[in-house]
């Protein structure tokens, strides 16, 4: 990456966001950072900009078109354009089907995971097309696989992951790469604090524990610069996972096993 490189990232405020801008920081990029806490917003950027480059942070909701439209207005009053947009809001779930009583967060789920990334891309693709930059979709493994407790979050990210396919055939012509990141648990995030239960109410500390399995966030963002530089079309981390994508799709029941073996001993890990 070279010095200056614009890089615009939603949900930066705190966990994969606020780690993402300080590893772009440290690269030498600079930022463009939207989230909606404002003072948790200015910490992260206050320390982005330690490292020397330029830093604007952006107080706005991703589910809301004119804050996507802003965020673009504002990376390039202040960068002169976008080599890189990382849609990384998100919002999370645990709680069975049958169980939910307040079916409207389905469609929180579905306007932050993936019309919150339509948002932003939108208006910011006529720049990324000038500089042949990079759209980047920080996604889920559930993008792929079902998995148990989760049926909002996994149909939205379906639906991030079919948009992104689709775009990607799209701008192919037109130098825009477009990367997946398909992770697996990550330590050190609130998503699930905030995720959604039953009710609609962040689950707070009755949240499910952490598997052994789990990502790191340095682990996360090491991978995501190393896909960015190589602009890489898909990652999948960790990569061990990639092997029960393809036992997925040849022998479904069997990955379907796996799975739900997993979740059933999340809900005996602790944090």
């Amino acid at each position: 990456m070279h010095q200056g490189t614009s890089v615009a990232i939603t949900g930066a405020s705190t966990g994969l966001g606020a780690a993402l801008a300080h590893a772009f920081a440290e690269a030498g990029a600079g930022l463009t950072l939207l989230a909606r806490r404002t003072e948790q917003l200015e910490q992260v950027a206050a320390g982005c900009r330690r490292f020397g480059g330029k830093v604007v942070a952006v107080t706005g909701d991703v589910t809301k078109i004119e804050d996507g439209q802003r965020l673009t207005d504002c990376a390039v009053a202040e960068h002169g354009g976008i080599d890189c947009l990382i849609a990384n809001a998100g919002m999370s779930m645990w709680a069975p089907f049958e169980q939910i009583t307040d079916l409207s967060l389905f469609r929180q789920l579905m306007e932050v995971n993936y019309l919150g990334a339509v948002h932003c891309i939108h208006p910011a693709l006529p720049y990324l097309q000038q500089r042949r930059g990079q759209f980047v979709a920080i996604s889920s493994i559930q993008a792929r696989l079902g998995v148990p407790n989760h049926t909002g979050y996994v149909a939205a990210k379906h639906a991030l992951q079919g948009f992104c396919d689709t775009l990607r055939m799209e701008q192919m012509d037109r130098g825009v790469g477009v990367l997946t990141v398909l992770l697996h648990w990550l330590r050190g995030t609130e998503l699930r604090s905030h995720a959604f239960g039953a009710g609609g109410e962040p689950m707070g500390e009755s949240r499910r524990g952490h598997s052994s399995e789990s990502v790191s966030l340095e682990e996360a963002c090491a991978a995501i610069l190393r896909g960015v530089a190589r602009r890489e079309r898909e990652l999948v981390i960790p990569w061990k996972l990639r092997p029960l994508m393809m036992l997925n799709a040849i022998r479904p029941k069997s990955a379907e096993a796996i799975v739900r073996r997993a979740v059933h001993k999340q809900d005996g890990d602790k944090d």
